[in-house]
């Protein structure tokens, strides 16, 4: 069964700046604002133990902080070596000013 659980106001993303959440019995998530639209993924690199909301936004990619690799933030795909494991992508829903992911 699915479940909604609320990460954040739609007022704290801003476009091209991914905003980091925990949530607790959760890992660490990042959203993202691209063209409108909310995404949200993993938001630790799949090659190493760092935060992505630490790395670059670029449109639809995010880098990595530590050795440059990158991911699509709508597809959780790697786009660059040494990344090659996908991110973790959540469906997104908002409603009433608030930004959830169904889980």
């Amino acid at each position: 069964m699915s479940k909604m659980v609320k990460l954040c106001s739609v007022d704290d993303v801003e476009t091209d700046l991914p905003f980091p959440v925990e949530v607790d019995g959760y890992p660490p998530m990042a959203v993202y604002l691209i063209d409108g639209a909310f995404h949200v993924t993993s938001n630790t690199c799949t090659h190493g133990n760092a935060m992505l909301t630490d790395g670059f936004q670029e449109g639809d990619t995010i880098e990595c902080p530590f050795h440059g690799g990158s991911f699509c933030i709508k597809t959780g795909a790697a786009k660059n070596l040494p990344c090659e494991e996908p991110l973790a992508v959540y469906k997104v829903q908002v409603d009433e000013g608030q930004v959830f992911v169904v889980v």
